[in-house]
C-alpha cells in the first residue's frame, strides 16, 4: 500500500512539472498551432494529475463523506480536462502549419 501511495505521489509530481512546462511553452509560443498543441498537452497533464489526486483521496484514506465528494469532484474535473486535451490535440495536430 505504501508503494502505491509513493507511485501516485510521483505521478502527481511528474504531471505537475509537465503541466508547468507546457504552460510556459504555450504562453511563449508565437505560432497559433504550436500554442494550441502546448495548451492541449497541458490539459492532458492536468487531467492526469487530477485523476491521480482523486485516486489518492478515494483509495488511500478512510472513506469520509467529504473525502469522497472531493475525490469525485477531482475525478470529474480530471476526466473533463483529459477529454478536452485529447480532443484539442487532435484538432490542432491535424491543422496545417
Amino acid at each position: 500500500m505504501v508503494i502505491v501511495q509513493w507511485l501516485l505521489i510521483a505521478g502527481i509530481l511528474a504531471s505537475l512539472l509537465l503541466t508547468v512546462f507546457f504552460s510556459t511553452k504555450s504562453r511563449r509560443s508565437k505560432d497559433h498551432r504550436a500554442r494550441g498543441l502546448y495548451t492541449a498537452r497541458m490539459n492532458i497533464c492536468m487531467g492526469i494529475m487530477l485523476v491521480l489526486m482523486s485516486l489518492i483521496q478515494m483509495v488511500m484514506f478512510s472513506g469520509s463523506t467529504v473525502r469522497v465528494i472531493v475525490g469525485s469532484v477531482f475525478l470529474v474535473l480530471g476526466l473533463f480536462n483529459l477529454f478536452a486535451g485529447l480532443r484539442n490535440h487532435t484538432i490542432y495536430g491535424s491543422m496545417k502549419q
